[in-house]
Order: structure tokens, then C-alpha cells, then sequence
């Protein structure tokens, strides 16, 4: 097994240590780790492949969730109809740090989510997300388009878990702050899906990607814009140049938004 192994690391392209880490020797008289080395061998192969758009390949994508729900679908099918052959893998994640920290592993060939605070190697712009309000069809403010937050001071929220932090501080309590009070909390879900459905009902107002409601989740509800507009800056990123299938998604994501405006109203969840 151990010769097994070493044939197999001979055979890994040089690119994949940049992606995966070096794989490293087995020590002798352990059970399962000679069997793990040759699978992380083969999946190393694996993803080399799609790299280059061979057939039969993986790429990994690790994103955040309102992005896999709102954004990533219609991309996912658009790679799929250029390479299907190539297997995709999603990975979804709770925060920026957790997409930085699977790029850095090598649980990812590239993550899409805000740019990364470290760069691990590549990372190319791809758009912004905008972040708007979410009420009720009979709210009373229904009929309006815009909103600025000190008007919401006496409503409900509803809250998720994924809520971004910014500064250490969850962005609607900074938001809120900023606007002279403090978000009375109604409910926290888990997810912002979850908190879509609860303000279409009329459990609190939410805050959620406008992707999420327009695109998957949205029916049933109105859209408000903050009055400031919340805005983030969206990248994908890896520890290697995207090349191949991996190329052909990104260019497919650059071309799904505009370029990201060069001022970005505050505050935002960077």
C-alpha cells in the first residue's frame, strides 16, 4: 500500500500541492492512513482534470449559503451544459472566514463571497451583492420602494444566524446603531431562507441578499431598499490560477453582474 502510494504521489501534477498541500509520507504501522493518502492521491488527480476541463473531473466550489440559494443555480447549470462531464461540489459555509479557511485547506478549488482579509494567491472580482428589507404584502410600508432605517426603529426583526459580522459586531446591530437604536429581536433562524419565508409572513422585518428574495425565495413579499443602499463587493478566489473548468465558472460569474461601483455606501458587511 505504501508503494502504492508513493507511485501515485509521482504521478500527482505539481499545481495540486498548491491547491491540496504537499501530501506527506505515511508512517509505517498505521492501519487506515496508507488507504487515505491513495484516495486524497486520487481526488488530487481528480480535480487536476477539471482543471484542465478533462473529462470526468471535480471541481470544488465553497461559497456562502444566500449565495448557493440565490446566485449559484443558474451558473451551476451554465458550467454543467460546458463541461458534463465534470462533477461539481458545493461547499457552503456561514461566514467569509470559513470560505478563506477551505480555500487555505484545500477542501476548495476556489471560493465565490466577499474578498478574502489574506489573499491566499488569486482572487478576481466578479460584482457586489446588495443587501434590501423584506415585509409583508399588507405592511404598511408595502407600498414604498425605499426605506431609511431609523423609520424601521419600532418593528420586529427577524434574525439569522448567518448574519454577516462586521468589526466583531453583527452588521444589523451596526446598522442599527449607526441609526441612533437597537433592532428589537423576534426571531433567529437558521437560515436566510428561513428568515425570508418568517417576514413574508409577518413574524419582523428581515434583512436578506437581494439574490435570495428576488431569485428563490421571494415570492410573497415586498422588497425594500435601505436608503443608504447596503452593498458588499463579491470576488472568487484561489490559491491557483483558475484554469479550465474552473476558469469557464468564473467567467461565467463575471458576467452575471456588473462591475462593482468604486464607492460602496455604508454600512457594509466587509
Amino acid at each position: 500500500m505504501g508503494e502504492a502510494a508513493g507511485r501515485r504521489r509521482q504521478q500527482v501534477p505539481d499545481d495540486v500541492d498548491a491547491r491540496y498541500g504537499r501530501l506527506q509520507p505515511v508512517p509505517v504501522g498505521r492501519y487506515d492512513e496508507p488507504e487515505l493518502a491513495v484516495r486524497s492521491a486520487a481526488r488530487a488527480r481528480r480535480a487536476a482534470r477539471a482543471t484542465a476541463g478533462a473529462d470526468g473531473g471535480e471541481l470544488h466550489v465553497a461559497t456562502l449559503h444566500s449565495l448557493a440559494v440565490g446566485v449559484l443555480p443558474d451558473v451551476f447549470a451554465r458550467c454543467r451544459a460546458a463541461h458534463p462531464r465534470v462533477l461539481l461540489r458545493l461547499h457552503e459555509y456561514a461566514t467569509a472566514e470559513a470560505l478563506e479557511e477551505a480555500v487555505q485547506r484545500g477542501t476548495a478549488d476556489l471560493a465565490f463571497g466577499p474578498p478574502p482579509a489574506d489573499p491566499p494567491g488569486t482572487v478576481v472580482p466578479v460584482g457586489e451583492e446588495e443587501l434590501v428589507l423584506v415585509v409583508p404584502f399588507d405592511d404598511r410600508l408595502a407600498g414604498r420602494t425605499t426605506v431609511r432605517l431609523p423609520e424601521l426603529a419600532d418593528r420586529a426583526w427577524v434574525r439569522c444566524a448567518l448574519e454577516p459580522v462586521v468589526h466583531g459586531e453583527r452588521f444589523l446591530d451596526r446598522a442599527c446603531a449607526q441609526a441612533g437604536f437597537r433592532p428589537l429581536t423576534a426571531v433567529w433562524t437558521e437560515h436566510s431562507s428561513t428568515a425570508v419565508r418568517m417576514a413574508a409572513a409577518g413574524v419582523g422585518v428581515c434583512v436578506a441578499s437581494a439574490d435570495v428574495v428576488r431569485g428563490a425565495v421571494g415570492e410573497g413579499c415586498v422588497i425594500l431598499t435601505p436608503d443608504p443602499a447596503w452593498r458588499r463587493p463579491l470576488a472568487v478566489y484561489a490559491r491557483v490560477p483558475p484554469v479550465g473548468a474552473a476558469e469557464a465558472f468564473v467567467d461565467l460569474l463575471r458576467t452575471t453582474w456588473p462591475t462593482p461601483v468604486p464607492a460602496l455606501c455604508t454600512p457594509h458587511p466587509d
